[in-house]
């Protein structure tokens, strides 16, 4: 079984690009105030969830290893 990871979106800093809807639409959605939040805060390592946090302009999307919160995106300095 591989890794589940914990999604977050900081909403202070999300601009509603929705380039993480256009990479992971099964992951992402826009609200009411076009900011994304994840469909499902924990779900299993999958690189379309990795390329939507590449892909966000201002980095809004946190990554990390479910139980351990050791960093997946963005990574660690």
């Amino acid at each position: 079984m591989g890794d589940r990871w914990h999604i977050e979106v900081d909403r202070s800093v999300c601009i509603g690009s929705a380039q993480c809807v256009h990479h992971a639409s099964v992951a992402f959605r826009l609200d009411s105030a076009r900011q994304s939040r994840p469909a499902e805060p924990e779900t299993d390592a999958n690189e379309q969830i990795l390329a939507a946090a590449e892909s966000c302009p201002v980095e809004a999307i946190v990554i990390r290893v479910l139980g351990s919160g050791e960093p997946v995106f963005p990574p660690e300095e």
